[in-house]
């Protein structure tokens, strides 16, 4: 598999380092509450289809991405830096 570092071009996905689902970037407030923290931290869902997972390219220019891919065929859709995100 390739991915398209924003930087650097389609690289090898070897390059990259998986971080998890880029909800992830969605941090509960400090004062959310041990079960919404516990939500974040331990629970995850495993959706089939286009998902937005968070990487970063380690081996190379060492930027984060917001990459979209579909879990089951993992056809990449494309990718951003992830400053570029609003959340």
């Amino acid at each position: 598999m390739r991915l398209p570092c924003p930087i650097c071009g389609a690289r090898d996905v070897r390059e990259f380092y998986y971080q998890g689902a880029a909800e992830m970037l969605r941090r509960p407030a400090e004062d959310a509450g041990e079960a919404a923290w516990d939500n974040y931290l331990h629970l995850r869902d495993n959706p089939a289809g286009d998902l937005e997972e968070l990487w970063s390219h380690d081996a190379g220019c060492g930027a984060w991405l917001v990459v979209t891919r579909h879990t089951g065929s993992h056809d990449v859709k494309g990718a951003v830096l992830a400053l570029e995100v609003k959340r």
